[in-house]
C-alpha cells in the first residue's frame, strides 16, 4: 500500500489492529456456540466477552513479537489473548484450524472493502449522470480510429460511461456475494472436531455465508473472480481516463481537468496544463489489473490445502482494494469538475468542411436510384478533395458542383443532408435506456 494513493476508511480495514479484532470476534463467537452446545464451559465464553467489554485494545507489537519467536501468527495471537483473559482462554479454538480464522477474516475484510467500493461507485455514477444530463445535447464529433466519424453529443459519451460503470456496479455486487463466504470446518474441512452449527452461528454473527465444501480453505476460484472484477472496473476507469486525456490534447481541447488556482503544470514550462489526474488513473488501472493474475494462479492449491496463496493475498487484498478505492474517488472528482468547451467542440465539428455528413449523402444517392458502389465513388471523390485541403474546401459546395450528384439530388435536398440536428433525434431514447 502506497500512502499517496490511500484513503483512511479503506486503509483502516487492512490495519493489523483491525485484523486482530476480527480474529478475536471469530474465536469468541465460535467459543460462545461451543458453550451453548456444552462442548466448552459457559464460563469460557463469558471470560472472553467480559474481557472484550473492557475495551482493552489490541497490542499489535506484543503479538508480533510472539510471532517472531513462534513463527505462527494465529498461535501468537491465541497466546497473547490467553495472557489477557486467563485460564478460561484455553477453550478458544476448539476443533478449529488456522484457516478457519484466516479465511474468515479475509472474507470479512474483502466484504467491508467492497461495501466502500460500492459507495465509491454510487458517487461516480451520480457525478457522471449529472454531467451527462448537463451536456445531453452538446454537439461534438464522434471518432473512430481516432479520426472524425459522425456527430454525437458529449452527453452520449458520458451516458456510455454511465452504462459501463453501472454494469461494473452489478459485477461488484456479485463479487461481494462471491467473496462473503467462509468456513469453520476444522482440519481438511470434515468437521471432525467441531459441529457445523458453530460455522452457521459465526456466519450469522459476522454477516457471511457458509462455504458448502471448504476442504479447510475457501476455494480460491471465488477470489479469482473477485479480483478479476476489480481488474475489469480498473479497465473501465482507464477507458474514461484515456478519453479525457485525448480531449485535453492541445489540438483537440474539447474538455480538460480542472486546473486549480496556484497549480503548476511543469517545472520548466509555465504554460503547461497537463492531464495529470487521468494519467495517474491509467497507471493505477495497470496496477489493479496486475493483481488479477496472481489471484487466478492461486486457484490451483495442493490437495485439500497449502499456503502458496497466503503470501499473495497479503499483497493483493489490501493493495487492490485500497488502490481501486482511491481511483474511483479520483475519477469522481475529475468528472465532477471537468471543464467542458462546447465552442471548441463545434469548431472541431466544422473543421473538416462537412465531411462528417458524408454517409447521409451516400444513403440519399442510393435512395435516388444510384448503385451503392457508384454513390460511394461520387461522395468519396469529393470528400477526398476536402480532406486534402485540410477542411478549407466544403463538401456541400463540391457536391453542388458535381454534375453526377446534382443529376440525382437537388441543392435543397443536398443541404438537408448537412443538418446537424438530424443526428440527435434519438438521444432521448438512449438516455431513457441508460438512466430510465
Amino acid at each position: 500500500m502506497v500512502p499517496r494513493y490511500a484513503r483512511p476508511a479503506m486503509t483502516a480495514i487492512w490495519e493489523q489492529e483491525s485484523k486482530y479484532e476480527i480474529w478475536f470476534l471469530i474465536e469468541a463467537h465460535a467459543t460462545q456456540k461451543l458453550a451453548d452446545l456444552g462442548v466448552v464451559p459457559e464460563s469460557a465464553a463469558k471470560a472472553l466477552w467480559d474481557w472484550w467489554k473492557t475495551d482493552p485494545g489490541i497490542d499489535v507489537a506484543a503479538i508480533d513479537a510472539k510471532e517472531a519467536v513462534l513463527k505462527h501468527d494465529v498461535i501468537a495471537f491465541l497466546d497473547w489473548v490467553a495472557e489477557q483473559v486467563g485460564p478460561e482462554a484455553r477453550f478458544m479454538h476448539q476443533g478449529m484450524t488456522s484457516s478457519d480464522v484466516l479465511d474468515t477474516t479475509l472474507a470479512v475484510q474483502l466484504t467491508r472493502a467492497t461495501d466502500l467500493l460500492l459507495e465509491d461507485m454510487n458517487a461516480l455514477l451520480a457525478a457522471i449522470e449529472r454531467r451527462a444530463q448537463e451536456h445531453k445535447y452538446t454537439p461534438t464529433i464522434g471518432r473512430s480510429h481516432g479520426i472524425h466519424a459522425e456527430p454525437t453529443t458529449f452527453g452520449l459519451k458520458l451516458a456510455q460511461a454511465y452504462a459501463e460503470f453501472d454494469r461494473c456496479r452489478d459485477r461488484l455486487k456479485a463479487a461481494r456475494a462471491e467473496i462473503a463466504t467462509f468456513a469453520i470446518s476444522g482440519a481438511v474441512g470434515t468437521f471432525a472436531n467441531i459441529d457445523p452449527s458453530v460455522e452457521e452461528y459465526v456466519a450469522e454473527q459476522m454477516g457471511l455465508t457458509v462455504e458448502p465444501v471448504s476442504t479447510q480453505v475457501i476455494p480460491r476460484d471465488r477470489h479469482a473472480m473477485y479480483f478479476s472484477v476489480l481488474a475489469v472496473i480498473a479497465s473501465s476507469i482507464e477507458r474514461l481516463a484515456v478519453e479525457i486525456r485525448h480531449l485535453q490534447r492541445t489540438e483537440v481541447l474539447e474538455a480538460e481537468e480542472y486546473f486549480s488556482p496556484g497549480q503548476k503544470g511543469s517545472s520548466a514550462m509555465p504554460h503547461k496544463r497537463n492531464p495529470i489526474l487521468t494519467e495517474n488513473l491509467t497507471g493505477q488501472a495497470r496496477i489493479i489489473r496486475a493483481y488479477a493474475l496472481p489471484a487466478l494462479e492461486n486457484v490451483a492449491l495442493w490437495h485439500e490445502r497449502d499456503i502458496s496463496h497466503s503470501s499473495v493475498e497479503r499483497f493483493i487484498g489490501p493493495d487492490a482494494t485500497i488502490t481501486l478505492d482511491f481511483a474511483l474517488a479520483r475519477l469522481t472528482g475529475v468528472v465532477d469538475k471537468l471543464l467542458v468547451y462546447p465552442e471548441r467542440m463545434q469548431k472541431n465539428l466544422d473543421r473538416m468542411g462537412g465531411l462528417v455528413h458524408s454517409q447521409r449523402v451516400l444513403l440519399a444517392l442510393t435512395q435516388a436510384g444510384i448503385t451503392r458502389d457508384d454513390a460511394y465513388r461520387l461522395v468519396q471523390r469529393n470528400a477526398m478533395k476536402v480532406w486534402e485541403s485540410d477542411g478549407r474546401l466544403s463538401l456541400l459546395e463540391l457536391l453542388k458542383q458535381d454534375e453526377e450528384v446534382t443529376a440525382a439530388m437537388s441543392e435543397p435536398e443536398l443541404e438537408d443532408k448537412f443538418n446537424l440536428d438530424y443526428h440527435f433525434k434519438h438521444v432521448d431514447t438512449v438516455f431513457d435506456r441508460v438512466f430510465g
